[in-house]
């Protein structure tokens, strides 16, 4: 899979291997969907998505905003979101959908952004930062996804969808100066510009003031806490941590 496929963030194939992810988050999840339909026990089922199913987003995105899907892996999980409201238009399927900003927290893959600068960093490695850096994310705690992913299996209305994120968005390099400064490195010295890649989304806003207002759920994690402690949990792990890849590894 060449380096041109992979996304900018951390490394994934989102462009690259379309039958995979049709396999997977289309024919595969549908399956699965089908025979859940028939569990007259089932109450709810949270179904996770994705805000990469909106494509870029340039201000404020509510949960009722059309799907513009830019990669591959997107259009797969659209269309899983889409069967899916089907199933519950059509057969009264008990579905909860969520979607987060970018979870990051300790035990996190090592391809993704926060873990993969840290361990880069404590090695003595640079940085490869594309385009500069210069989309824009929310970076929400799990801690914090957890919890709002309990409340909406536990009081989520039916066929609902709830947005969790902060309220804080932050530029991929602003997020990597300020690991830069927890670590205490030197920014310029750690980190290569180098070009950006295709399928980028310059931003997901996620408005979230519907899981606020009808599940009173709030995000208690600040972001430099969660770096801090994302920050412990590998130092407490690094030897063995230094062992693993670092980039995506594709199963098909």
């Amino acid at each position: 899979m060449g380096d041109q496929f992979r996304c900018p963030e951390h490394g994934c194939g989102k462009l690259a291997n379309p039958l995979h992810w049709y396999q997977t988050n289309v024919v595969a999840t549908i399956a699965f969907h089908e025979r859940l339909r028939h569990c007259d026990y089932l109450d709810r089922y949270v179904h996770i998505t994705t805000p990469e199913v909106y494509g870029s987003t340039g201000g404020l995105v509510r949960e009722d905003a059309p799907f513009r899907p830019s990669t591959p892996y997107a259009v797969s999980r659209a269309a899983a979101d889409m069967s899916l409201a089907a199933y519950h238009a059509a057969y009264a399927f008990p579905v909860v959908f969520t979607r987060a900003a970018n979870v990051y927290g300790p035990g996190q893959p090592l391809y993704r952004l926060v873990p993969k600068a840290m361990l880069a960093f404590r090695r003595g490695q640079k940085l490869p930062l594309h385009g500069g850096g210069h989309s824009e994310r929310s970076f929400i705690h799990i801690d914090d996804v957890v919890a709002a992913t309990l409340l909406a299996a536990a009081d989520g209305n039916v066929g609902a969808t709830y947005h969790i994120s902060t309220e804080r968005w932050i530029s991929i390099r602003a997020l990597t100066e300020m690991i830069c400064a927890t670590m205490g490195v030197d920014f310029a010295s750690h980190v290569d510009i180098v070009g950006d890649r295709l399928g980028k989304d310059a931003a997901y806003r996620l408005d979230s003031t519907k899981i606020r207002s009808e599940l009173g759920w709030s995000d208690r994690i600040t972001l430099e806490q969660g770096l801090l402690e994302t920050l412990a949990w590998l130092d407490r792990h690094l030897d063995t941590l230094q062992r693993h890849p670092v980039n995506y590894q594709h199963k098909p």
